[in-house]
């Protein structure tokens, strides 16, 4: 395996909140970060490939009815979002 120079870039990016709550959890599972996990998921995305085992799925599942995130993909193009901010 190949070593790679790697440049890492902070960003500001807005997820749905009962989303990043799962990530968060998902992360903390698979003992990295956030940031790392955004990277798996694109990359494993990008390459066509199921990147969660059969117990890491049934985790996420697990995580999902926590942290009661309710939808799935399906919902990427409809979604509605809140414009109030808290306080």
């Amino acid at each position: 395996m190949s070593k790679h120079e790697l440049e890492r870039v902070q960003t500001g990016v807005r997820l749905e909140k009962r989303l990043l709550k799962v990530m968060k959890a998902l992360a903390e599972y698979m003992d990295v970060s956030l940031g790392e996990l955004i990277e798996i998921i694109a990359l494993s995305s990008f390459e066509g490939t199921a990147m969660f085992s059969k117990g890491t799925r049934a985790k996420i599942a697990d995580m999902k009815r926590i942290y009661e995130l309710d939808y799935g993909i399906e919902a990427a193009h409809t979604m509605v979002f809140s414009t109030k901010r808290r306080r």
